[in-house]
């Protein structure tokens, strides 16, 4: 019985497989790759209890029409050779971009040069909008 549902629906199956692990991918990613999501909440904690430093990796365009106050910006494309970064090591470092899929990826560009407290904003500015935190242009 339920191979002949497959048989018949075999498209509609696929779909709701790969969909599934697509919204699933984000935890399993995280916890392969040793790289933490934080909400809003703990972020503000970090910042405000350990120091860390906001990383927004949007492109320019979107960093100027509003980012979190004090937050560095260095887009995505050019994270792999900015230097300035390494003075940062020793502080905790929360990845930020629109939705958390870049700041995922950076995650993993500053994992892989020596940073080792690494957070990626979950839901990325979005989240961060819609809790109502503090913004800047």
């Amino acid at each position: 019985m339920w191979v002949q549902f497959i048989q018949n629906n075999f498209a509609i199956v696929m779909l709701v497989l790969v969909s599934g692990l697509m919204l699933l991918w984000p935890l399993i990613n995280s916890r392969i790759s040793g790289i933490k999501a934080v909400g809003t909440l703990e972020a503000t904690q970090l910042i405000n209890h350990q120091n860390a430093v906001v990383l927004d990796v949007r492109e320019d365009s979107e960093f100027y029409s509003g980012h979190i106050p004090h937050s560095v910006h260095v887009p995505l494309g050019q994270l792999a050779k900015h230097a300035e970064l390494q003075k940062y090591k020793n502080r905790p470092v929360i990845a930020i971009c629109r939705s958390g899929m870049r700041s995922g990826r950076a995650c993993s560009v500053l994992r892989k040069n020596g940073f080792e407290q690494v957070y990626n904003l979950a839901g990325g500015i979005s989240a961060w909008e819609r809790a109502n935190m503090p913004m800047e242009k």
